[in-house]
């Protein structure tokens, strides 16, 4: 392990959340000071992971023989916890699988939320690994002031959406804490809750006196899918490592879990993390369920993204064409541009936006029309996945079975 991360994970496991009072950045909350940016490089910093280079980059695309994810490429995913340790173990050909999860509060999801699960698509294709999805309907049960019921059946109308990404059932096992939890599950969850106190849980995750002890009982549910032996009936071999691609916000978790993780016999999770999508109202705005009209969503219609787009996407235009033309569109800013960042595979089209737009030669009405056109074929190829997604479906993905094909 390299030094810096040595001193991070012992010296600022509790620096945690919250980054100086500039930013606060955790589970639940993600907010900057004045209603500002989040400042990524104060964040790798204050968390202790380090910034995806190129290198690791090029490592990938030559251990799986095809290009980098659009999410790779541009930086989405920026950060990471001993990534370069996977990739040795992976050369070396030792297998890993991935983990990752959903909190199921919402019947709908937004693209913001595909983002995780169209990288560990690609994860799980190139590598050729397995993968388990966590859907931690008990989290949003205590946090959201959601019934058990209701938190059950939004994790399987989640669980529609994630299947509808693509993955490969005979290498994938989706599982909500309420049906899962408990055997080999719920006895690592006991060791790594004997392996942390109050005042770590504390300082990790900004508990108050005002939180019920669900809240503060429920980290080692999420740490512990991190463990191969949680999985009995997938995993013979308690050595094989974890790799978690996540957004940057669930990294308090995980520094938590690889703090205890060689404590009770296990290697320390792997993790690489990607910043934050955007709200249409820009950087500073939020997404939000109770504001439709701050993100697009999977159930939105071809008119209601056009609407959305044009009316709300926030623009790093002129204020005038000419103004436009002489000066060019902020593309630091604009939100179109940074939609199609995410979402426009040809890096050769969005270079020549980029040049077109910044110079003032295209105006924001012809980008804001290329990405309504980008964004719709999205949605509709999501939305026909979903519909062919059956309840069978589900039960297959969530039916506790070996997965005989899994490295294959």
């Amino acid at each position: 392990m390299e030094k810096t991360e040595q001193k991070d994970e012992k010296t600022k496991e509790a620096a945690v959340v919250v980054v100086e009072e500039e930013q606060v950045v955790n589970p639940w909350e993600v907010s900057a000071k004045d209603g500002g940016k989040i400042d990524y490089d104060k964040l790798i910093d204050k968390f202790g992971c380090q910034r995806l280079d190129e290198t690791l980059i090029q490592r990938v695309e030559r251990l799986t023989n095809r290009a980098p994810h659009v999410f790779l490429r541009r930086g989405v995913f920026f950060a990471h916890r001993d990534f370069n340790d996977i990739l040795d173990s992976y050369e070396k050909g030792e297998k890993f699988y991935l983990y990752t999860g959903r909190g199921p509060s919402s019947e709908a999801l937004h693209l913001g939320h595909l983002i995780p699960f169209m990288f560990t698509k690609y994860l799980q294709d190139a590598f050729k690994v397995p993968l388990v999805i966590q859907l931690t309907d008990d989290e949003k049960c205590m946090w959201k002031n959601l019934s058990v019921e209701e938190s059950q059946r939004l994790a399987r109308e989640n669980a529609k959406d994630i299947i509808a990404c693509g993955f490969d059932v005979s290498k994938t096992f989706i599982f909500s804490d309420f049906d899962y939890v408990g055997g080999s599950f719920y006895k690592n969850m006991v060791r790594v809750a004997k392996c942390v106190t109050y005042n770590k849980v504390v300082g990790i995750f900004g508990f108050t006196g005002e939180d019920h002890i669900g809240k503060v009982s429920f980290p080692p549910v999420q740490a512990v899918p991190s463990f191969p032996s949680s999985f009995p009936h997938l995993f013979s071999n308690d050595n094989i490592r974890c790799l978690i691609p996540c957004a940057i916000d669930q990294d308090p978790y995980f520094r938590m879990t690889r703090d205890v993780a060689p404590r009770i016999g296990y290697h320390k999770p792997a993790l690489i993390e990607s910043s934050f999508f955007p709200a249409l109202q820009g950087e500073n705005g939020k997404m939000s369920a109770s504001d439709p009209n701050s993100a697009i969503y999977v159930t939105d219609s071809a008119k209601e993204i056009k609407n959305k787009i044009n009316r709300y996407a926030f623009s790093g235009g002129q204020d005038s064409i000419e103004k436009h033309r002489k000066y060019g569109a902020n593309l630091e800013v604009d939100i179109p541009f940074k939609y199609l960042g995410f979402f426009l595979d040809d890096d050769a089209e969005l270079d020549h936006i980029r040049k077109e737009y910044g110079s003032g030669r295209m105006l924001t009405g012809e980008i804001k029309k290329r990405l309504v056109e980008v964004l719709t074929d999205l949605v509709e190829r999501h939305r026909r996945a979903r519909a062919a997604v059956t309840d069978e479906m589900v039960d297959a993905f969530m039916a506790v079975r070996p997965l005989p094909n899994m490295f294959n």
